[in-house]
Protein backbone atom coordinates (compact mmCIF):
# COMPACT_ATOMS: atom_id res chain seq x y z
CA UNK A 1 0.00 0.00 0.00
CA UNK A 2 2.98 2.33 1.03
CA UNK A 3 1.74 5.84 2.14
CA UNK A 4 -1.66 6.98 1.48
CA UNK A 5 -2.25 10.28 -0.84
CA UNK A 6 1.61 10.90 -0.87
CA UNK A 7 2.08 11.35 -4.44
CA UNK A 8 -0.75 13.37 -5.42
CA UNK A 9 0.70 15.81 -2.06
CA UNK A 10 4.19 15.91 -3.84
CA UNK A 11 2.32 16.97 -6.96
CA UNK A 12 0.36 19.79 -5.59
CA UNK A 13 3.20 20.74 -3.02
CA UNK A 14 6.90 19.63 -4.41
CA UNK A 15 6.22 19.26 -8.02
CA UNK A 16 9.82 19.92 -8.51
CA UNK A 17 10.36 16.33 -6.71
CA UNK A 18 8.96 14.63 -9.52
CA UNK A 19 9.99 13.88 -13.16
CA UNK A 20 9.28 11.34 -16.16
CA UNK A 21 12.18 10.03 -17.88
CA UNK A 22 13.35 7.55 -20.10
CA UNK A 23 15.04 4.26 -19.16
CA UNK A 24 17.75 4.94 -21.50
CA UNK A 25 19.14 8.15 -19.52
CA UNK A 26 20.40 4.97 -16.22
CA UNK A 27 22.45 3.63 -18.53
CA UNK A 28 25.54 2.30 -16.45
CA UNK A 29 23.64 2.67 -13.76
CA UNK A 30 22.93 0.12 -10.67
CA UNK A 31 19.31 0.13 -9.40
CA UNK A 32 18.03 -2.07 -7.16
CA UNK A 33 14.52 -3.12 -7.44
CA UNK A 34 11.70 -4.53 -5.12
CA UNK A 35 11.47 -8.19 -6.44
CA UNK A 36 8.00 -8.49 -4.72
CA UNK A 37 6.12 -5.81 -6.07
CA UNK A 38 7.81 -6.64 -9.26
CA UNK A 39 6.60 -10.55 -9.05
CA UNK A 40 3.25 -9.21 -8.35
CA UNK A 41 2.83 -7.17 -11.44
CA UNK A 42 4.21 -9.45 -13.76
CA UNK A 43 1.53 -11.97 -12.29
CA UNK A 44 -1.64 -9.69 -12.93
CA UNK A 45 -0.32 -8.40 -16.53
CA UNK A 46 1.39 -11.51 -18.32
CA UNK A 47 -1.64 -13.52 -19.27
CA UNK A 48 -3.05 -15.49 -22.20
CA UNK A 49 -5.28 -14.24 -24.82
CA UNK A 50 -8.50 -15.05 -22.64
CA UNK A 51 -7.18 -13.74 -19.41
CA UNK A 52 -5.42 -16.99 -17.72
CA UNK A 53 -2.19 -16.95 -16.40
CA UNK A 54 0.81 -18.37 -18.58
CA UNK A 55 1.15 -21.94 -16.95
CA UNK A 56 2.99 -25.20 -18.06
CA UNK A 57 1.65 -28.35 -18.52
CA UNK A 58 1.67 -29.54 -14.80
CA UNK A 59 -0.59 -26.14 -14.43
CA UNK A 60 2.24 -24.41 -12.66
CA UNK A 61 1.72 -20.56 -13.18
CA UNK A 62 5.05 -19.12 -15.32
CA UNK A 63 3.50 -15.89 -15.67
CA UNK A 64 6.00 -14.24 -13.15
CA UNK A 65 8.69 -16.11 -14.74
CA UNK A 66 8.20 -14.80 -18.27
CA UNK A 67 7.83 -11.23 -17.09
CA UNK A 68 10.66 -11.12 -15.10
CA UNK A 69 12.89 -13.01 -17.59
CA UNK A 70 12.27 -10.73 -20.76
CA UNK A 71 11.88 -7.19 -18.99
CA UNK A 72 15.01 -8.20 -17.17
CA UNK A 73 16.75 -9.18 -20.36
CA UNK A 74 15.46 -5.44 -21.97
CA UNK A 75 17.11 -3.52 -18.49
CA UNK A 76 20.28 -4.98 -18.92
CA UNK A 77 20.22 -4.18 -22.81
CA UNK A 78 19.46 -0.81 -22.00
CA UNK A 79 22.84 -1.04 -20.00
CA UNK A 80 21.07 -1.02 -16.84
CA UNK A 81 22.61 -3.19 -13.78
CA UNK A 82 20.12 -4.43 -11.82
CA UNK A 83 19.82 -5.75 -8.26
CA UNK A 84 16.35 -7.36 -7.46
CA UNK A 85 15.42 -7.60 -3.57
CA UNK A 86 13.29 -9.57 -1.79
CA UNK A 87 11.63 -9.99 1.17
CA UNK A 88 12.16 -11.09 4.64
CA UNK A 89 9.88 -11.60 7.40
CA UNK A 90 7.48 -8.65 7.46
CA UNK A 91 7.09 -6.67 10.85
CA UNK A 92 4.90 -7.40 13.88
CA UNK A 93 3.19 -3.93 13.09
CA UNK A 94 2.33 -5.07 9.71
CA UNK A 95 -0.26 -7.63 10.66
CA UNK A 96 -3.12 -5.79 10.30
CA UNK A 97 -2.30 -4.75 7.14
CA UNK A 98 -1.47 -7.72 5.84
CA UNK A 99 -5.05 -9.43 7.31
CA UNK A 100 -6.51 -6.68 5.41
CA UNK A 101 -5.29 -7.71 1.59
CA UNK A 102 -5.67 -11.09 2.77
CA UNK A 103 -9.27 -10.62 3.36
CA UNK A 104 -9.47 -8.53 0.24
CA UNK A 105 -8.36 -11.16 -1.71
CA UNK A 106 -11.11 -13.75 -0.16
CA UNK A 107 -13.86 -11.32 -1.28
CA UNK A 108 -12.29 -10.58 -4.74
CA UNK A 109 -12.33 -14.61 -5.25
CA UNK A 110 -16.01 -15.11 -4.21
CA UNK A 111 -17.11 -11.88 -6.56
CA UNK A 112 -15.00 -13.93 -9.36
CA UNK A 113 -16.47 -16.65 -9.02
CA UNK A 114 -19.78 -15.20 -8.76
CA UNK A 115 -19.06 -13.17 -11.91
CA UNK A 116 -18.41 -16.42 -13.70
CA UNK A 117 -21.35 -17.99 -12.78
CA UNK A 118 -23.48 -15.42 -13.93
CA UNK A 119 -21.64 -15.32 -17.16
CA UNK A 120 -19.84 -12.00 -16.87
CA UNK A 121 -16.75 -12.49 -18.39
CA UNK A 122 -15.63 -9.30 -17.95
CA UNK A 123 -16.24 -8.85 -14.06
CA UNK A 124 -15.05 -12.17 -13.61
CA UNK A 125 -10.92 -11.51 -15.24
CA UNK A 126 -11.38 -7.41 -13.66
CA UNK A 127 -11.77 -9.79 -9.37
CA UNK A 128 -9.30 -12.81 -10.84
CA UNK A 129 -6.62 -10.54 -11.06
CA UNK A 130 -7.22 -9.21 -7.70
CA UNK A 131 -6.56 -12.75 -6.56
CA UNK A 132 -3.23 -13.36 -7.78
CA UNK A 133 -0.88 -13.90 -4.87
CA UNK A 134 3.03 -14.42 -4.69
CA UNK A 135 3.68 -17.76 -2.74
CA UNK A 136 7.11 -18.95 -1.56
CA UNK A 137 7.43 -21.40 -4.43
CA UNK A 138 7.22 -18.52 -7.25
CA UNK A 139 9.73 -16.67 -5.14
CA UNK A 140 11.70 -19.15 -4.95
CA UNK A 141 12.06 -20.26 -8.75
CA UNK A 142 12.42 -16.36 -9.10
CA UNK A 143 15.61 -16.60 -7.25
CA UNK A 144 17.05 -18.95 -9.12
CA UNK A 145 15.98 -17.69 -12.73
CA UNK A 146 17.91 -14.37 -11.76
CA UNK A 147 21.00 -16.33 -10.60
CA UNK A 148 21.32 -18.11 -13.42
CA UNK A 149 21.26 -15.15 -15.58
CA UNK A 150 23.56 -13.67 -13.40
CA UNK A 151 21.90 -11.02 -11.91
CA UNK A 152 22.59 -9.88 -8.20
CA UNK A 153 20.07 -11.59 -5.71
CA UNK A 154 19.93 -9.76 -1.97
CA UNK A 155 17.42 -11.13 0.77
CA UNK A 156 16.69 -8.74 2.91
CA UNK A 157 16.23 -9.65 6.93
CA UNK A 158 12.87 -7.68 6.78
CA UNK A 159 11.26 -4.99 4.60
CA UNK A 160 12.88 -5.07 1.08
CA UNK A 161 12.11 -1.48 0.15
CA UNK A 162 13.99 -0.65 3.36
CA UNK A 163 16.81 -2.94 2.09
CA UNK A 164 16.74 -0.86 -1.10
CA UNK A 165 16.51 2.34 0.50
CA UNK A 166 19.78 1.64 2.75
CA UNK A 167 21.31 0.30 -0.35
CA UNK A 168 20.63 3.48 -2.21
CA UNK A 169 21.72 5.93 0.94
CA UNK A 170 25.01 4.06 1.28
CA UNK A 171 25.57 5.03 -2.78
CA UNK A 172 25.83 1.28 -4.12
CA UNK A 173 23.35 1.65 -5.85
CA UNK A 174 22.10 4.60 -7.74
CA UNK A 175 18.17 4.25 -7.04
CA UNK A 176 15.56 2.04 -6.37
CA UNK A 177 12.60 0.61 -8.07
CA UNK A 178 9.10 0.04 -6.80
CA UNK A 179 5.66 1.06 -6.37
CA UNK A 180 5.37 2.11 -2.48
CA UNK A 181 5.70 5.30 -1.93
CA UNK A 182 7.46 4.62 1.59
CA UNK A 183 10.10 3.76 -0.33
CA UNK A 184 11.19 7.70 0.47
CA UNK A 185 9.60 7.74 3.90
CA UNK A 186 12.63 5.12 4.37
CA UNK A 187 15.23 7.52 3.17
CA UNK A 188 16.10 6.63 -0.41
CA UNK A 189 17.01 9.55 -2.33
CA UNK A 190 15.76 8.71 -5.58
CA UNK A 191 12.60 6.41 -6.43
CA UNK A 192 12.18 5.30 -9.67
CA UNK A 193 7.90 4.28 -10.28
CA UNK A 194 6.71 2.64 -13.45
CA UNK A 195 10.09 0.89 -14.29
CA UNK A 196 8.63 -1.69 -16.12
CA UNK A 197 6.74 0.71 -18.82
CA UNK A 198 10.03 1.82 -20.11
CA UNK A 199 10.87 -1.77 -20.35
CA UNK A 200 7.76 -2.81 -22.76
CA UNK A 201 8.41 -3.19 -26.30
CA UNK A 202 7.20 -0.19 -28.01
CA UNK A 203 7.32 1.68 -24.62
CA UNK A 204 7.15 5.33 -26.82
CA UNK A 205 3.81 4.38 -28.10
CA UNK A 206 2.32 3.57 -24.95
CA UNK A 207 2.26 7.03 -23.42
CA UNK A 208 3.07 5.79 -19.91
CA UNK A 209 6.91 6.65 -18.75
CA UNK A 210 8.95 6.00 -15.42
CA UNK A 211 8.88 8.83 -13.04
CA UNK A 212 11.77 9.73 -10.76
CA UNK A 213 10.74 11.00 -7.21
CA UNK A 214 14.09 12.87 -5.23
CA UNK A 215 13.61 12.67 -1.73
CA UNK A 216 15.99 16.06 -1.91
CA UNK A 217 13.64 17.90 -3.88
CA UNK A 218 10.66 16.61 -1.90
CA UNK A 219 11.96 17.95 1.37
CA UNK A 220 12.54 21.53 -0.07
CA UNK A 221 9.65 21.36 -1.84
CA UNK A 222 7.32 20.93 1.14
CA UNK A 223 9.88 23.34 3.49
CA UNK A 224 10.44 20.79 6.32
CA UNK A 225 13.15 18.23 7.71
CA UNK A 226 13.79 14.14 6.98
CA UNK A 227 11.59 13.74 10.40
CA UNK A 228 8.67 15.76 9.86
CA UNK A 229 8.52 14.38 6.53
CA UNK A 230 8.45 10.61 8.33
CA UNK A 231 5.69 12.14 10.31
CA UNK A 232 3.62 13.84 7.60
CA UNK A 233 3.75 10.27 6.39
CA UNK A 234 2.64 8.35 9.18
CA UNK A 235 -0.46 10.29 9.74
CA UNK A 236 -1.33 9.78 5.75
CA UNK A 237 -1.69 6.11 6.90
CA UNK A 238 0.97 3.74 6.07
CA UNK A 239 1.38 -0.33 5.92
CA UNK A 240 2.07 0.10 10.20
CA UNK A 241 -1.27 1.74 11.34
CA UNK A 242 -4.18 3.25 9.77
CA UNK A 243 -4.43 7.06 9.07
CA UNK A 244 -6.71 9.22 11.69
CA UNK A 245 -10.53 9.05 10.18
CA UNK A 246 -10.73 13.12 8.42
CA UNK A 247 -6.95 13.53 8.66
CA UNK A 248 -6.06 13.32 4.65
CA UNK A 249 -2.53 13.68 3.46
CA UNK A 250 -3.10 18.20 2.54
CA UNK A 251 -4.41 18.33 6.84
CA UNK A 252 -1.31 16.06 8.00
CA UNK A 253 0.67 18.40 6.02
CA UNK A 254 -0.25 21.53 7.78
CA UNK A 255 -0.63 19.92 10.98
CA UNK A 256 3.12 18.70 11.39
CA UNK A 257 4.27 22.24 9.89
CA UNK A 258 2.04 23.83 12.56
CA UNK A 259 3.08 21.78 15.63
CA UNK A 260 6.18 20.55 14.72
CA UNK A 261 6.20 17.00 14.55
CA UNK A 262 3.84 13.96 15.08
CA UNK A 263 3.41 13.57 19.05
CA UNK A 264 2.63 17.43 19.49
CA UNK A 265 0.01 17.00 16.69
CA UNK A 266 -1.83 13.83 18.64
CA UNK A 267 -1.73 15.60 21.96
CA UNK A 268 -3.17 18.85 19.75
CA UNK A 269 -5.77 16.43 18.16
CA UNK A 270 -6.77 14.74 21.40
CA UNK A 271 -7.31 17.83 23.23
CA UNK A 272 -9.73 19.13 20.69
CA UNK A 273 -11.84 16.18 21.00
CA UNK A 274 -12.96 16.41 17.29
CA UNK A 275 -10.84 13.29 15.84
CA UNK A 276 -10.87 9.88 17.39
CA UNK A 277 -7.54 8.36 18.16
CA UNK A 278 -6.36 5.62 20.23
CA UNK A 279 -5.20 6.22 23.66
CA UNK A 280 -1.98 4.34 22.59
CA UNK A 281 -1.43 5.78 19.14
CA UNK A 282 2.24 4.14 18.02
CA UNK A 283 4.22 7.23 17.10
CA UNK A 284 7.41 6.17 18.77
CA UNK A 285 7.22 2.55 17.47
CA UNK A 286 6.11 3.56 13.73
CA UNK A 287 8.81 6.31 13.40
CA UNK A 288 11.67 3.89 14.27
CA UNK A 289 10.30 1.19 11.69
CA UNK A 290 11.13 4.01 9.34
CA UNK A 291 14.18 5.39 10.66
CA UNK A 292 15.92 2.78 12.32
CA UNK A 293 14.45 -0.47 10.07
CA UNK A 294 15.87 -4.00 10.37
CA UNK A 295 18.34 -4.27 6.98
CA UNK A 296 21.70 -5.54 6.40
CA UNK A 297 24.01 -3.40 5.99
CA UNK A 298 25.44 -2.31 2.96
CA UNK A 299 28.50 -2.34 3.51
CA UNK A 300 28.75 -6.43 4.05
CA UNK A 301 26.38 -6.71 0.39
CA UNK A 302 28.92 -7.96 -2.59
CA UNK A 303 27.16 -7.08 -5.65
CA UNK A 304 28.11 -8.69 -8.67
CA UNK A 305 26.90 -9.18 -12.52
CA UNK A 306 28.40 -12.89 -13.54
CA UNK A 307 27.90 -14.77 -16.87
CA UNK A 308 24.89 -16.65 -17.69
CA UNK A 309 24.38 -20.18 -15.94
CA UNK A 310 23.04 -22.05 -19.83
CA UNK A 311 22.02 -25.51 -18.02
CA UNK A 312 20.44 -23.88 -15.36
CA UNK A 313 18.53 -21.24 -17.20
CA UNK A 314 17.38 -23.99 -19.66
CA UNK A 315 17.00 -26.49 -16.72
CA UNK A 316 13.93 -24.26 -15.03
CA UNK A 317 12.75 -22.04 -18.05
CA UNK A 318 12.57 -24.76 -21.10
CA UNK A 319 12.80 -28.40 -19.23
CA UNK A 320 10.25 -27.48 -16.39
CA UNK A 321 8.05 -24.20 -17.55
CA UNK A 322 8.59 -25.60 -21.22
CA UNK A 323 9.26 -21.97 -22.45
CA UNK A 324 10.20 -22.19 -26.26
CA UNK A 325 13.93 -23.08 -26.54
CA UNK A 326 14.22 -20.47 -29.04
CA UNK A 327 13.13 -17.83 -27.18
CA UNK A 328 15.42 -18.77 -24.17
CA UNK A 329 18.46 -19.11 -26.44
CA UNK A 330 17.55 -15.63 -27.81
CA UNK A 331 17.47 -14.44 -24.33
CA UNK A 332 20.96 -15.93 -23.60
CA UNK A 333 22.72 -14.39 -26.60
CA UNK A 334 20.92 -10.57 -25.70
CA UNK A 335 22.30 -10.53 -22.49
CA UNK A 336 26.15 -11.70 -22.98
CA UNK A 337 25.50 -8.90 -25.80
CA UNK A 338 24.55 -6.46 -23.33
CA UNK A 339 27.19 -7.08 -20.43
CA UNK A 340 29.64 -6.53 -23.36
CA UNK A 341 28.13 -3.15 -24.06
CA UNK A 342 27.93 -2.45 -20.44
CA UNK A 343 31.65 -1.92 -20.34
CA UNK A 344 31.25 1.47 -21.94
CA UNK A 345 31.11 3.51 -18.33
CA UNK A 346 29.51 6.54 -18.15
CA UNK A 347 30.90 9.51 -18.56
CA UNK A 348 29.89 10.86 -14.91
CA UNK A 349 31.71 7.93 -13.42
CA UNK A 350 35.21 9.20 -14.33
CA UNK A 351 34.42 12.33 -11.48
CA UNK A 352 34.12 12.02 -8.02
CA UNK A 353 30.80 13.89 -6.62
CA UNK A 354 30.63 16.57 -4.52
CA UNK A 355 29.15 15.23 -0.93
CA UNK A 356 25.41 17.12 -0.62
CA UNK A 357 23.46 17.37 2.64
CA UNK A 358 21.88 14.13 3.95
CA UNK A 359 18.04 14.61 3.37
CA UNK A 360 17.87 14.24 7.40
CA UNK A 361 19.56 17.39 7.88
CA UNK A 362 18.55 18.98 4.75
CA UNK A 363 15.93 20.81 6.36
CA UNK A 364 18.23 22.78 8.44
CA UNK A 365 20.82 23.48 5.79
CA UNK A 366 18.47 24.77 3.82
CA UNK A 367 17.22 27.82 6.17
CA UNK A 368 21.01 27.90 6.86
CA UNK A 369 21.71 28.78 3.28
CA UNK A 370 18.93 30.80 2.80
CA UNK A 371 20.16 32.79 5.66
CA UNK A 372 23.82 32.74 3.82
CA UNK A 373 22.24 34.01 0.58
CA UNK A 374 20.22 36.74 1.85
CA UNK A 375 23.37 37.87 3.63
CA UNK A 376 25.26 37.56 0.39
CA UNK A 377 23.11 39.81 -1.63
CA UNK A 378 23.07 42.30 0.95
CA UNK A 379 26.90 42.62 0.75
CA UNK A 380 26.61 42.43 -2.84
CA UNK A 381 24.58 45.27 -2.88
CA UNK A 382 26.73 47.26 -0.57
CA UNK A 383 29.81 46.77 -2.67
CA UNK A 384 27.50 47.52 -5.66
CA UNK A 385 26.76 51.07 -4.26
CA UNK A 386 30.25 51.72 -3.64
Amino acid sequence: MGIKGLTKLLGDHAPGAIKEVELKSLFGRKVAIDASMSIYQFLVAVRQAGGDSLTNEAGEVTSHLSGLFHRTVRLMEMGIKPVYVFDGAPPEMKSGELKKRSDAKAAAKAAAAKATEEGNAEMAEKYTRRVNSVTPAMTADCKVLLRAMGVPVVEAPCEAEAQCAAMAKAGIVYAMASEDMDSLTFGTPLLIRQMWAGARAGADKKGVKPMTFSLDAALTGLDMTMAQFVDVCILCGCDYTDSIRGIGPTKALALVRKFGDLAAVVNALKGEGKYTIPDTFPVAEVRELFVAPKVTSPDTLTLKWGDVDEAGLRGLLVERMQFKEETVTSGIARIRKSMKNSTQGRLDSFFKPVPGATPASAGAKRKGGAAAAGKGKAVAAKKAKK
